[in-house]
């Protein structure tokens, strides 16, 4: 896989992370998502999604609901407050 682009940051809950898409084979996108800061402790990268997107948009969008369902795992906000 490759990068695509430059990082995307967003924060959420007082949060902030990274999102970068990776070109996959057969013009699919995937997403590495990194925590870089926040009250969660020190940076981590998440787990990879093994789902190939069908665009750059979509993967960098789940890569946000990942991220989101991170934060609700850690805080035990359950996943119903997206």
């Amino acid at each position: 896989m490759k990068m695509t682009d430059d990082p995307q940051t967003f924060t959420y809950r007082g949060c902030a992370f990274s999102c970068v898409p990776l070109a996959c084979p057969g013009g699919t996108f995937g997403v590495r998502v990194r925590y870089l800061s926040g009250a969660l402790g020190g940076a981590e990268d998440l787990p990879e999604d093994a789902e190939p997107y069908g665009s750059e948009a979509e993967a960098l969008r789940h890569g946000e609901q990942q991220a989101m369902r991170w934060v609700h795992d850690r805080t035990g906000d359950g996943q119903g407050q997206f």
